[in-house]
Parts: structure tokens; sequence; C-alpha cells
């Protein structure tokens, strides 16, 4: 066949996914053939000096494709398609609908590696760990450079509060402070630096911060004092330290490793949307009152409210997917999953027969009440 010349099986490709108004041509389904990214067709040998056919197209080929074609653009790099495709394979299916294929695992741990590599945080990290030992100047430094990097944040508002202001007719709360760029700093300094340079109080200021446990500034002054005193076991700084590696742990992961944080992301995800609309009104069911209980139970909310994003780009959900291979939050998501098995209604009011139907209708006569009397 003449270079350049698409053989049958990409023309069949390209038709299906043309039908689908999704335009990829042949030299694209070959560069991405050579990247990796593309599964080639399975063919069939034909005997001996026949050569070999392929007797039908593997569906799987032709969703990988249109999954490149959806997440790839021109001038992009394809290691951020990768990262959102890896994503949309980790979603839930429509009725009706086809499951999308899992891109190769190998080409997500690279993807995944670079982006982090790439991060405001590991790069924070990384400058922390290059100032140790430089004393005063090395700290300033290093202050001065987080301040230009870590913008401040804000939070979601406690849902409860938000919903008990909106019964009650009164101003809502829609957003909080969130930690300023000083509370990070304070972390990433400890991290790099050394506890001892940053002191306990200031540590007790960024983790209150960041709300960690509920706990105030009092509380954990009170609790890291007590362990510089020794009179509490101490606390095991080189857990920050642990935690501060995010590259690490993804280029040592299992890929069932990778698999499974997507399914703690994707889930955690969820419980936290559970959460939040609690606030705007949902009708509250015993199954949901459960769920909000084991992540207050946990002091689990404030973690979720950094961690989750609504659309994250790539970089957000790299950053998050890493985060969710360690402790508290494959946990969490454990006890939340058990927790929705010993009661899944979550969506069925109590006394009302017509399950997510009914729930839906209430829900919507409720936020139309809510408006005419606002």
């Amino acid at each position: 066949m003449a270079r350049g010349a698409p053989s049958p099986a990409d023309q069949w490709v390209i038709r299906e996914l043309a039908a689908r108004e999704v335009v990829v041509t042949a030299s694209q389904l070959e560069s991405w053939r050579r990247a990796g990214l593309l599964p080639r067709h399975r063919r069939r040998g034909l005997g001996r000096g026949q050569g070999s056919v392929v007797d039908a197209v593997d569906p799987v080929v032709v969703e990988s494709a249109a999954a490149l074609a959806r997440h790839l653009r021109q001038g992009r790099d394809r290691r951020l398609a990768v990262l959102e495709w890896f994503a949309e394979a980790g979603m839930g299916v429509r009725p009706g609908a086809v499951q999308v294929p899992e891109p190769p695992i190998g080409a997500v741990r690279q993807a995944l590696v670079w982006v982090l590599e790439r991060s405001v945080s590991h790069r924070l990290v990384e400058f922390a760990r290059s100032a140790a030992g430089a004393g005063e100047e090395g700290q300033d430094a290093l202050y001065a450079t987080a301040g230009r990097l870590v913008a401040p944040r804000r939070g979601a508002a406690n849902p409860a509060l938000v919903r008990a202001a909106l019964e009650a007719g009164e101003d809502v709360p829609v957003e909080v402070e969130g930690p300023d760029s000083r509370s990070m700093v304070h972390v990433v300094a400890a991290i790099g630096l050394g506890v001892e340079e940053v002191g306990a109080d200031a540590l007790a200021e960024a983790f209150a911060a960041f709300g960690m446990y509920g706990l105030t500034v009092e509380d954990w002054a009170q609790m890291l004092g007590a362990a510089e005193r020794g009179e509490v076991p101490p606390v095991d700084w080189g857990l920050l330290e642990q935690h501060a590696d995010v590259v690490g742990p993804v280029k040592r992961a299992s890929d069932e490793d990778l698999v499974r944080a997507r399914t703690v992301l994707t889930g955690l995800r969820g419980f936290y949307g559970l959460y939040v609309m609690h606030g705007l009104l949902m009708p509250d069911t015993p199954a949901q009152a459960a769920l909000r209980q084991r992540i207050d139970e946990w002091g689990m909310f404030p973690f979720l409210d950094h961690l989750i994003t609504v659309s994250p780009s790539p970089g957000q959900f790299a950053e998050s997917l890493a985060v969710c291979m360690e402790p508290p939050f494959d946990n969490l998501y454990e006890a939340l999953m058990e927790q929705l098995a010993a009661d899944p209604y979550v969506f069925r009011i109590p006394g009302d027969d017509t399950g997510a139907a009914g729930f839906g209708e209430t829900w919507m006569r409720t936020l139309r009440e809510q408006t005419a009397a606002g």
C-alpha cells in the first residue's frame, strides 16, 4: 500500500467517527499508534506467505480514537489529553452509552509524573528543600517566592449554616476565607527547612487555617506545645515530609493503585457533592444525614473542600489523585461506602413511596417556593 494511504480498517474507523461528527485522519491514527496510545488492529494470518487481514475492527480502537479526538487539540500536549481521558474512563456510564475504554496505564503514569513535577506545590517543596541551611536569607527567599506563587483561596461555607440561613430568610454565607498564602508557606517551610525553623505557633496557625479536624489555633498550639515539652508522645514530623512527596508514590504505585486512587477520588467527589447540596435545600434523608455524620466524625469536610474541584484541570486532577493514594482519604472512602451499603436510600424521603421521582419533585418545589419568598 502506498505511503500515507489509509488501510481499509482505518478507513472504517474514520467513517465510524465521522458519523458521530468526530473528525480524525489516517495520519492521526498512525501517530497515536506510534505513541502507544491507540491499539493496533488485530490481524488474522492467511497462511504461509499469504499475509494477514483485519476481519473486524475492535470497538476499543474506535472508542479510544474517539476519546483522543475529544481531548486533543491543536498544539496541546498529549499528556494532558491522556489525563482527561483517564478521568473520563472512571466516570459512570449513562444507560445506553458506551463505556470509555481505559488509556494505556503506562501513559497515564508518565502524564501524572510530568504534570506533578511542574505543579506549584512540588516546585515550592523543592525550593524549600534547596533553601535548607541558607539561614535567614533562605527563609526570606522562600516566603517571598511562595507569596508570588500561592494565591489565597476561598472555600465553601458550611452547608448546614447555608441551609439554616436560607430557611430563615437571612443572608447566606456563600463562601468563607480559605488559608492564606502565609499559612501554606509555614507548612512548606516546615517540610524544607525543618519544623524547628518554623515553630509550633506558626504551624498551629497554619493547621487551623486549613480547617484540619475542626481544631482552632489554640487547640493546635496546646497540642504541639505539649509535644515539644515532652508531656505527650512526640509528633512524627517525618509524616509531613513523606506526604509532601506526591511524585514518588505515583512512580512507585502499581497500575491497580492508580486506578484505585481514581476510584477514591471519584467516589469522594460524589459524597462531597451530597454534603454541599444539603446547603441548597436538597430534601434531607436519614441516609444522607448518616453520610454527613461520617464525614463530620472524621473532621474531613475542610479537607474535601480543598481537594474536590467540580471541573478540574488536568493539573488539579493529578494532584487530587496523588493525594487520594494516601490515608486518610482512602480510609474515608471505605467508611462512606460501608455507610452507603448499610443505608443506600439516599434519594428516598421517609413515607414517600415515589422514590427518586418524588425526591426530585420535592426539591424543585422547595426551590420554587424559596425563590418566590425571596
